[in-house]
Order: structure tokens, then sequence, then C-alpha cells
């Protein structure tokens, strides 16, 4: 539920209005812009808020539930437009569940070991289109593209269009180029997270992929849930994470739990079709904006790095279409991604296939 434990943030709008920030509480919208002139709550995306780091954060968060229990006026959603909360000037997306990327590499290398040789030493990822990052809601274009034949290659529309149940963060203050974010230090920059649905023609990609990875096959959209949970909403939902064999290097170990107990569904047109936990991540997400910046590169407010598809070991936990072996996606299917972390939501992310 949306209640008093949760408050995330999104952007909302009257049909046809410009954007503005909101917490929502049950199936209302606080706005944000009262609460605090001091504050960067104007706008219509949170990236100015996202820059000012925790102690902004946590004091809004005061500020929002105090507001509630005093009666303050509070706007149903049904009036309101749902709206891309930040602007994302960045996009990672990771390979972070072991079942996952060894139900894949099975598939796409069948006379090879399933996993690639580093995988168990780093967190595995690649930089993504942040252009074509779009709120749940937007229609998904069936996109064009090479498609590998027995004679070579034709071009026409993906025939093998997949989803990727994934969970997003999304970064505040960030770093200076050259200082990377350690392990420790990676939560305080992580604001807070979305469901994210990676969409994936797998035959463009299937086609593209080597020698550099993931490009067209990825690039034309990746839909975000519109309410951003706060990493401090979620603190109560902590768990151990997963053991890693070998023990990973120095810069990769953490202190404390860091693994999110948050259960997972996919919903194909109404039926339910998978259910997992993001527990079960190799990598965790301090692990991983350790490994991005390790190098030395910067992060903004408002990036966001996702898990990759998050996959269980038993059947029916899997988070796409093809380890599920389903038939891919039809023009007209509606896809709803949802997420739980106790009584807590972190709502869903929905889109549907047009032409």
């Amino acid at each position: 539920m949306f209640g008093l434990d949760n408050l995330p943030y999104g952007a909302v709008a009257r049909p046809g209005e410009p954007a503005w920030l909101a917490a929502r509480y049950e199936d209302k919208a606080l706005p944000l812009a009262p609460l605090d002139a001091d504050l960067p709550l104007t706008g219509p995306v949170l990236n100015p808020l996202l820059a000012l780091g925790r102690d902004a954060w946590s004091a809004l968060r005061t500020r929002v539930r105090e507001a509630i229990e005093a009666g303050a006026d509070l706007v149903p959603l049904d009036q309101l437009e749902m709206r891309l909360p930040i602007a994302i000037g960045d996009y990672v997306d990771f390979y972070s569940s072991l079942e996952h990327a060894t139900n894949l590499g099975r598939m796409f290398r069948p006379d090879t070991e399933p996993l690639l040789p580093n995988w168990r030493h780093l967190p595995v990822g690649y930089h993504g289109r942040a252009s074509s990052v779009v709120v749940s809601g937007t229609p998904i274009r069936r996109p064009h593209g090479q498609i590998p034949t027995a004679d070579g290659p034709t071009f026409g529309p993906t025939e093998r269009l997949d989803i990727e149940l994934e969970l997003g963060f999304v970064t505040g203050p960030g770093n200076e180029l050259g200082t990377p974010i350690t392990t420790a230090d990676a939560p305080d920059h992580v604001f807070g997270f979305v469901l994210v649905n990676d969409w994936s023609a797998r035959d463009i990609q299937r086609w593209e992929y080597q020698p550099l990875g993931p490009f067209l096959g990825k690039s034309f959209a990746t839909s975000i849930s519109p309410w951003i949970t706060p990493l401090e909403a979620l603190d109560a939902h902590r768990v151990p994470a997963r053991a890693q064999d070998p023990p990973p290097l120095d810069y990769l170990k953490t202190t404390g739990d860091w693994a999110l107990d948050i259960d997972l569904e996919v919903e194909l047109n109404g039926e339910i079709i998978s259910t997992t936990n993001a527990r079960g991540l190799y990598w965790t997400f301090p692990q991983q904006l350790a490994h991005a910046t390790v190098n030395g590169t910067n992060v903004r407010p408002g990036d966001l790095y996702a898990s990759g598809t998050i996959s269980g070991p038993d059947e029916g936990t899997q988070g796409s279409f093809i380890e599920l072996q389903r038939p891919f996606l039809q023009d007209g299917d509606t896809v709803t991604l949802r997420g739980r972390a106790g009584d807590l939501t972190l709502g869903e992310v929905t889109g549907t296939i047009v032409p």
C-alpha cells in the first residue's frame, strides 16, 4: 500500500497542463512545492532535489508525513496524468541475476560455458539509451531492425519482442570525475527505486550483440514505474545478500545487508505468468554503483541504474518470456510488472505493444 511508511515521489499533471512534483499517499497526490520554499520543488522533475543529498531528502520526507497527518489538501490521482519524474542523463543496465545470465548463456552460446569467465568477478553491465526511457503507460512501438536468417539478415519488425523484469535505482548527488564511489558510500548516492521493464527485441539482439553487446535490440524503449520509492522507505526490507564465490575484490566488498526483499510479478493481458523476488540478485546495488564508478566516471542526479532481468531458480520465477519459453509479444498485448515489500508497494509499470 501507499501508506505513511512509503510516500514515494513522482511528477503529475492535470491533462494538458505542466507537470508538478508530488508525494503519493494512498490514491492521492500531495503537491510538494508548498511544503518548503527553500527546497527546489517547483519544477517538473526531481533532479534539483536529488542533488541536495540524504539530509534534505529525510527532512522533506518528515515534512510530507507531517502535512498528511495534519490534513493537507490532496489531489485524487484519477484527476491526474503521470509524467516521467526525472530527467535521465545516463542509463546503465546490469546483468546481476545468476539464474538469468546462466539461462541466456545456455541459449545464446549452447556449445560453451553459460557464464563467461568474468561474470562472477564483476557486475557486468552496458550503457543504455537514456532518451528512450519512458513512464509507465506509454505505448511501446514494435521496433524494426536486422533479423538473422539462414540466408543472411533481412530487415523488418522484430518477431521476438520480449520483456525484462528489473529493479532500478535513481542516483542523487553523485561524485566528481576521477573519484570513485565506494560500496560504503553508495547508499548516500541512491535516492530511491523504481520498477523497470527493459523491452528487448531478441532476434535483433542475437544478431548484433557480439562483439560489443546490446544495442538496437534494447535501445528502442525502457519503461519505469512513475513513483520513486525512497531508499529510506526500504530500510526495513534489507536482507542478507546471497553468497558470492569467489569472494569479490576489495572494492566490491560490502558491510551489512544490502539485498532487497521485494516480491515481483509479471502479468500478461490480466494473467500472472511469473513471480520472483529481488533478494536473489547476485550483485547488490552498492556493488553495482561502486563498480560503475571504480574507473572514476561521474554520476549525476537522476541517473538510472537497472539490475538486469531478475529470475529465480524455479519454474515460473523467470523474468523474461524467452526463459519462460512462452510465445513472444504480439501487437495489442499489455504487460504489467508489480513489486511489493511487505505492506509497501512499488506500484507497477505497464506497457501495451503497438505496431
